[in-house]
């Protein structure tokens, strides 16, 4: 985010605080559709996922107004929707990992990037799908923040309140792992041919 875009969003979150209708419209639509994707990511059901970011905002706007901005509004947003997440998962006792042939299209790793002409196939989104779900959830975690929140590393050390340095090594490790269970087992060895000349026996 640049200077000046960080200028902007604190004018207009200092608006929001102090009742500004117009200044909450845009934060809304700056990040609605941010929050709803990292959800849903995690979470197959739409309505689930609506109800969680209209949730994530009503807190957002219940606090706003002793928030100090420092340039961490998105990392504090998105902790919020997380924790909401996460309570809703307890609540459940159920884990969240099937995600949209859309959204697994987007990570690295899948060998079903958006750079491909054509779409993945059935095939290939089940594989991810059970790739994926081998991730360890603080694994999953950090793909979901980073390819679906597009939040920056240093944005999701803030959520995870973790070290930058940890992040970056979790997020590598985290897609290697993604990439060597996507990667196809070898073919096993095919028996040697007979030599032509070698006599059959009668």
């Amino acid at each position: 985010m640049t200077d000046a875009a960080k200028t902007q969003l604190q004018q207009t979150l200092l608006a929001a605080a102090v009742g500004d209708e117009q200044a909450w419209r845009t934060i809304v639509d700056l990040y609605a559709a941010r929050v709803f994707a990292l959800l849903r990511a995690q979470w197959p059901d739409d309505e689930l996922a609506e109800e969680i970011t209209q949730s994530t905002f009503c807190t957002v706007a219940s606090k706003l107004a002793d928030y100090t901005e420092l340039g961490r509004f998105e990392a504090w947003l998105f902790r919020i929707a997380m924790n909401r997440l996460r309570d809703e998962m307890r609540r459940r006792k159920r884990q969240a990992i099937n995600m949209e042939s859309d959204a697994l299209a987007t990570l690295p790793g899948s060998g079903m990037e958006r750079d491909q002409p054509d779409r993945p196939d059935e095939e290939q989104i089940v594989a991810l799908r059970r790739a994926m779900a081998k991730l360890s959830e603080s694994d999953r975690h950090i793909i979901h923040l980073r390819h679906h929140g597009g939040l920056s590393f240093r944005q999701i050390a803030d959520v995870l309140g973790e070290p930058l340095g940890t992040v970056l090594a979790r997020q590598h490790r985290a897609l290697q792992k993604l990439a060597d269970l996507m990667e196809p087992s070898p073919a096993a060895p095919s028996e040697p041919k007979e030599q032509s000349d070698r006599k059959r026996p009668q």
